[in-house]
């Protein structure tokens, strides 16, 4: 391996782990906020599900990112890694400021910058890219809607049931945050497999792309380190700032959720868990009352969305500036 390439996949793996700290709160937010299951625990069980995702529901999201965006005959190694470093960087600054901003957007906003200025636009296959856009903005509008429908149908079928049935949502959390869990591991681990596989392919490594079983054993297991450590300003931000959480809430959100993410997991659009989990919460809690949900922070937050992908792009496109002047002359040192 060529120390770039070393260089790519020790931040690929950074990437990763960011991602599962990041996206933690995705996840466990709501069944904590519920009280459902204690912190520890809902992160230790949603670790070990993020791990087994690529290896149930398979690595279509890694070939969209890795194979239908860039042509891989234009690029060079910085290009990927200035993509890499813009969206770390990212992830570092609103995880620090507890906006769940998208690590998803991150990375396809570094990808873009970099390599339009170290590759040129015609290194960018549009087809590819307009499949992701569409994927990751009407994904949490379909992630609104649904929190809505399936909220007015648990409504309707537990109109008259006691308070008991609190209890039966607090421990369908358990399987609802697995199958969550398995659903993010699916197509967030992915994004980083392609990079990776990418990375391979340009330094002549691998024939064609195909992700190596190695590469899904390392990506796997950052996302779900990442996960396992948590991060709790995020995890207040989805658990308490939109509405008071009660259980039917976090069943119902993370059920919305999950079936979102894993269906586009399936048909290889990777989306942003941060977005479809937030706007399912205020689906969720739009389809009791439209004043319950707390639209001002809503508002920040979507704020953060839109200015992800531009801001990330011209992030990588400076980085690429630099390094690409300055790592071929430490590689000469070398």
């Amino acid at each position: 391996m060529t120390p770039l390439l070393i260089i790519l996949i020790v931040l690929a793996i950074a990437f990763d782990f960011l991602n599962g700290v990041h996206d933690s709160s995705n996840i466990v937010a709501t069944m904590i906020s519920s009280r459902a299951i204690q912190p520890r625990a809902a992160l230790a069980i949603t670790a070990i599900a993020e791990f087994c995702g690529p290896f149930i529901f398979g690595v279509a999201v890694a070939n969209t990112i890795g194979h239908e965006i860039v042509d891989s005959q234009y690029l060079n190694m910085m290009v990927i890694i200035a993509a890499l470093s813009s969206a770390i960087l990212w992830n570092i600054m609103t995880w620090l400021l507890g906006i769940p901003s998208s690590s998803s957007h991150a990375l396809i906003g570094g990808i873009i910058g970099a390599v339009i200025i170290g590759a040129g636009a015609g290194a960018i296959k549009m087809a590819g890219v307009w499949k992701v856009l569409i994927s990751l903005f009407a994904s949490p509008i379909i992630g609104f809607i649904a929190g809505v429908i399936i909220a007015n149908l648990i409504y309707l079928l537990c109109w008259n049931a006691t308070p008991r049935v609190n209890g039966l949502f607090k421990k369908m959390q358990v399987v609802t945050s697995i199958g969550l869990a398995l659903s993010h591991g699916t197509n967030d681990a992915q994004k980083t497999m392609g990079i990776i596989t990418l990375g391979l392919l340009i330094s002549g490594l691998i024939p064609t792309f195909k992700v190596p079983f190695w590469v899904i054993v390392i990506c796997a297991g950052a996302i779900a380190l990442g996960t396992s450590i948590g991060g709790w300003q995020l995890i207040r931000t989805l658990g308490s700032k939109f509405y008071k959480i009660r259980p039917v809430h976090g069943f119902t959100s993370q059920i919305t959720s999950a079936v979102v993410i894993l269906t586009a997991s399936l048909l290889g659009g990777p989306v942003s868990t941060t977005q479809v989990v937030s706007t399912a919460i205020m689906g969720v809690g739009a389809a009791e009352r439209m004043s319950k949900v707390r639209w001002g922070v809503a508002g920040d937050i979507a704020s953060a969305w839109l200015f992800t992908i531009p801001s990330t792009a011209l992030l990588a496109a400076g980085i690429y500036w630099i390094i690409s002047r300055g790592i071929p002359h430490l590689i000469q040192l070398f």
